[in-house]
């Protein structure tokens, strides 16, 4: 068994994942599984959900490309939030979603960071691929796996886009997702990353030096869906609750744009 979806399988069962004798499983807490991006967003908005809900929901963070593996296999997942629109286009495709409930809930920004004391950059840096070697001197480039990570698979079309793909793609740390390819910067491993808006606020360990520019890389839209076969009541009122307009008061004030 793969070990993401042991893992998976673990924390579902942590949950109380348990049948009535009918094999029902209205009863079992829904579980929703989101990109990296979105956890304290969607913990606090989970948090108010189980405050007014005998049935209760929780989450399970990793990356879109991961989460959309374990979907596959079999994880009894009832609502999915991915942070790009391919790894939502691929369980789609295999008739894993619900048809008709997916959506566009969020959107999000590419920021360049340094660790917190790292000086400012000059005028041109985003487009100077010897500045950015400069600064990386014998380390790497911190930022989510291009080949599945929907941050990283954002930053290298960015990069594509800015000239500076050819001169940086042997000097990357791919990380498993967002959140690793922060930790990296956070402590000094890397001395430059590339991750979301949002992640970024969260770290006082860190400082943002550029804005990607929105027209280097498709635009970043968070899709949520129901999963296929895990639909009930409750699901079906957890996904309207995560665009309420109390929802949106928490998706804002963690830095993330609301559609």
């Amino acid at each position: 068994m793969h070990r993401w979806l042991s893992g998976f399988l673990l924390f579902w069962a942590a949950c109380g994942g348990t049948s009535s004798p009918d094999g029902s499983a209205a009863h079992d807490p829904i579980i929703v599984s989101a990109a990296a991006s979105t956890t304290e967003a969607v913990n606090a908005i989970l948090a108010d959900w189980n405050d007014s809900h005998d049935v209760q929901a929780r989450a399970t963070f990793a990356s879109s490309s991961a989460l959309a593996r374990q979907i596959e296999a079999g994880a009894p997942v009832g609502i999915y939030i991915s942070a790009n629109a391919k790894w939502m286009d691929y369980l789609e495709e295999k008739e894993l979603i619900s048809p008709g409930s997916r959506s566009t809930l969020l959107t999000n920004q590419l920021v360049v960071i340094a660790p917190a004391d790292a000086p400012d950059t000059n005028e041109d840096f985003l487009t100077q691929a010897s500045q950015w070697s400069a600064r990386l001197g014998d380390l790497r480039l911190s930022l989510g796996d291009p080949a599945h990570v929907p941050a990283g698979m954002y930053a290298k079309e960015a990069l594509q886009n800015l000239g500076l793909w050819d001169t940086l793609e042997g000097k990357l740390a791919p990380g498993m997702d967002v959140r690793g390819a922060l930790a990296l910067v956070e402590r000094g491993e890397s001395p430059l990353g590339i991750v979301y808006k949002t992640d970024a606020s969260l770290s006082q360990k860190i400082k943002v030096i550029e804005t990607l520019p929105l027209d280097s890389h498709q635009p970043i839209a968070y899709p949520v869906a129901m999963v296929r076969d895990q639909e009930n009541a409750y699901v079906q009122e957890l996904l309207g609750h995560l665009s309420s307009t109390e929802s949106k008061k928490t998706w804002t004030h963690f830095g993330f744009v609301v559609k």
